[in-house]
Formats: C-alpha cells, structure tokens, sequence
C-alpha cells in the first residue's frame, strides 16, 4: 500500500515538472547549465556574443546583465521589440538587429554612447528614435529594407557617420538632415520613390560612393557635378533623359560601369534622349568629352 502510493506521488511530481516554466527550447540549448557569461568571446579588440538564427522571439533577460559586451548580434531571429534594457549595454560599438520583425527601436537606444556600427536592416520600421542621434560616435548605419519615408532633423548632430544605408524604404525625398553630414563618403538610397536629387547634395563633400538607382528621378542636379571626391555613382533604372554638362568634372569616375559591385558611372536603363545613349556606348571619354563640347558651345 505505501509503496504504491510513493508511486503515484512519483507520477504527481512528474507531471508537475513537465507542466511546469521552463526556458525556451533554444536557451536552455544555449545555457545547458553554463553561466550566461561564458557566452562571452573575448577578442584581441572585443568582448563580443552572438545569438544569430536562434529562432527567438524576445531576448533572454540575462542578456542585460552582460556589461562588458561591445559587439552584439542578434541577427536573423524573429524578434519584434527590443526592450529598453538595451540602454545597459553602454559599452557596445557593434550592434546587429538586422533580419528580424522589429517595428521600432527603444529611445535607449540613444544611452549607447560608444556605438560605432548599427545594423537594423530587413525589419519593419516605420520611424527611427530621435534619441539615435545622441549616438554621436556612430560611423556606420544600415536601415535598408524598412518602411522609413522620414529621418529625425536630429539626425545632423551624427558628425561622425560616413556610411548610411536607406535603400529600399519609402523615401520620396532625401532627408533635409543627411544633406548636413558632412563625413558621410558612401549614401546608399536606391529602390525608393525618389523624384530628384536636391542641389544640396553638393553639401556632401566627402561622399565617394552614391547609389539612387531604382527610382523615379528625371534629371540630376549641376551640383552634383562638384562632388570631386565621387568615384561611384549609380543612378540605373531612373527616368534620366539629359544629363548635366559639367559632369565631366567627375574625374575621379574611371568608366561607364556596367557591374553592380564597380566603381563607375551606372546609367543604364534610363530613357536618355539622343544621341547619349550612342556617346554612352563609346564609354565616359568620349561622353565626358561630348558633354564639355556641348558647354562650350552654348
């Protein structure tokens, strides 16, 4: 009888155990019982953790007790908010949210007063946190593949950024702000609903790389022509008919290019009027002298 009745309590116990919290299938793989901080991958120049394609859905809360971590991934997960605990990790440089379901980011974000490099890419923003530009050691920035059509005015006290990626957003114009970061040497806007470029692009004076392809712009603007620092510029599949004629003064644009990933002038599939498509062909000489000849015969 008693020994029966210690094997039905044995069964209750069981059960109990069973249906009782537990960790999440991949944190209780990735814990097996260590402690969170032998997560930890000290490098010659960082302490850095990543938790890619870990099938998450939130973060673990032991991840905000890790200070001394500088590079975070949390890429390609299913995650749809990052809690304000984020503000604990004061001395991260690197932070990678890109791939998940994000559709905003905590105003903390801007107590990440030593980050150098976000990536927030593939997610579903619609707006970005004014607090961001508190981040005033920020170079590189990817918001790519969102659904962002504004940026915070706030955004020109980001002195230090030079790559800024907003391709593939909603965008029709390009944000009043960028035009005051002047460190910026790559802008990535492609695949947004652009309809011209504004001539304080100029303001830009360092930028090298240019990307506008897939948009809806008719012409480019003469400044544009003074960026003598541009080595890249792509502006594919627009609805450019003429061009400027001082865009000669882009010496440092080596070819007509024709691969995404080469250093050029892109200008395929525009509906350029005649004769430039036939001067186009003969490669950036003999456009570049075309263009001077027009000028001086005007």
């Amino acid at each position: 009888m008693g020994t029966e009745h210690s094997k039905n309590e044995e069964r209750r116990s069981m059960v109990f155990l069973r249906k009782g919290p537990k960790l999440p299938a991949w944190e209780d793989a990735l814990l097996a019982g260590k402690e969170p901080k032998s997560l930890l991958k000290r490098g010659l120049r960082y302490v850095s953790l990543s938790l890619i394609m870990k099938g998450m859905t939130s973060t673990p809360d032991f991840l905000w007790g890790l200070h001394e971590v500088q590079k975070l991934n949390l890429s390609r997960n299913q995650l749809v908010v990052i809690p304000p605990s984020l503000g604990k990790l004061d001395r991260l440089v690197v932070l990678n949210l890109g791939g998940n379901c994000l559709k905003c980011l905590p105003k903390e974000i801007g107590l990440l007063r030593n980050l150098k490099v976000l990536f927030v890419n593939m997610n579903c923003l619609k707006e970005v946190p004014a607090e961001l530009s508190l981040c005033r050691k920020l170079e590189v920035l990817s918001l790519s593949h969102n659904f962002i059509s504004q940026l915070p005015l706030s955004f020109t006290d980001l002195t230090s950024l030079r790559k800024l990626n907003l391709s593939n957003n909603r965008f029709v114009q390009i944000p009043l702000c960028i035009f005051a970061l002047r460190s910026l040497d790559f802008l990535h806007l492609g695949s947004n609903k652009l309809e011209n470029i504004a001539e304080s692009i100029q303001y830009l004076v360092n930028l090298q790389i240019f990307i506008v392809e897939n948009n809806n712009i008719r012409s480019l603007p003469r400044s544009l022509c003074y960026i003598s620092t541009l080595e890249l510029l792509n502006v594919d599949y627009n609805a450019i008919q003429t061009l400027p004629e001082d865009l000669y003064l882009l010496r440092r644009l080596r070819r007509i290019a024709w691969n995404p990933m080469d250093k050029g002038l892109h200008i395929a599939h525009n509906p350029l009027s005649r004769p430039l498509p036939e001067v186009v062909e003969g490669g950036l000489d003999v456009l570049f002298n075309y263009l001077r000849d027009k000028k001086e015969h005007n």
